[in-house]
């Protein structure tokens, strides 16, 4: 799935084609994805100026003038291209698509498609249909992110600080790695920036939560906002499908410390340890056990 720095790729990409322009068509190919469309999809976007793209955890917010805001997640395998005047190959951050060459949006999993009033086409592609594209209020956005199940805060809000993070982790009794994939602790963080993050925080993934508290998060946080920043400059990490626009992949992959390196030798200064891999909640975990403590 998707990460934060996936997410925010993305939208960067697609910002530049959407943010000012008004939405002349809207095709909807199929009554669902994880969830049903929204009643009356098509007639409450057409011909809507889009104010404003933001990123909300793993969320895309396609604010519409008029008071309404399309909310997108790509789930497991949703990607966007472009194609037309504004799909010029230097924009980062889109997926790359399997549609037709000539960007109609036909292809098989191609579900839905936006078209711009200067022609550029928006084509959102699930083979998986895991994504969802649901549609409320801008002013309850928010609220409606929450009841999904809650959301904390940003890591790259400057309101995302050590004091913050230690707060929700107090009395956890889970390891640090399953709570920081609790979206409610903090949002957006998936299985490669957490394991990347604790080990340039020093941390095990072991490590219950509430020990973190504190000291700790004086380490964390600066780590988990660095191994962010590092991989949306880096255009995020393609690990099966994801890419560029122009086809490119993302390219903080080759920038792993630990995640996916079982096996070899840690890169901590040093430290002649060796990188290791354990299943925890289902999901692999790597890490160095000789300097994460």
């Amino acid at each position: 799935m998707p990460e934060l720095p996936e997410v925010e790729t993305v939208r960067r990409g697609l910002a530049p084609a959407l943010t000012g322009h008004v939405v002349k068509d809207l095709t909807v190919r199929r009554k669902d994805l994880r969830i049903a469309f929204p009643v009356r999809f098509g007639e409450r976007v057409r011909g809507r100026r889009v104010a404003d793209l933001r990123r909300r955890a793993k969320y895309l917010l396609l604010d519409l003038e008029g008071g309404e805001t399309l909310i997108m997640h790509l789930g497991m395998s949703g990607r966007f291209t472009l194609h037309g005047p504004k799909s010029v190959t230097n924009r980062p951050g889109l997926f790359h698509h399997n549609t037709p060459e000539d960007g109609s949006g036909n292809g098989k999993h191609d579900h839905v498609v936006f078209e711009t009033e200067e022609g550029t086409r928006i084509v959102y592609t699930d083979h998986r249909r895991f994504g969802l594209m649901m549609l409320a209020a801008t002013a309850e956005v928010e609220q409606t992110l929450q009841a999904g199940g809650g959301l904390g805060p940003e890591p790259l809000d400057e309101a995302f600080t050590p004091a913050v993070l230690s707060t929700a982790l107090k009395g956890k009794k889970t390891p640090i790695k399953s709570a920081l994939l609790d979206q409610r602790v903090v949002a957006g963080l998936g299985n490669i920036y957490v394991c990347e993050a604790l080990f340039y925080s020093g941390i095990s993934p072991k490590r219950l939560a509430r020990t973190v508290a504190g000291a700790r998060c004086e380490r964390l946080v600066p780590a988990i906002k660095r191994v962010l920043a590092d991989a949306i400059e880096a255009g995020g990490s393609t690990l099966r499908d994801y890419a560029k626009a122009d086809g490119e992949l993302g390219y903080f992959q080759h920038r792993f410390a630990v995640y996916d390196r079982a096996g070899k030798p840690c890169p901590g200064k040093g430290c002649k340890g060796t990188i290791k891999r354990i299943v925890q909640s289902g999901r692999s975990t790597f890490y160095c056990p000789s300097c994460q403590k």
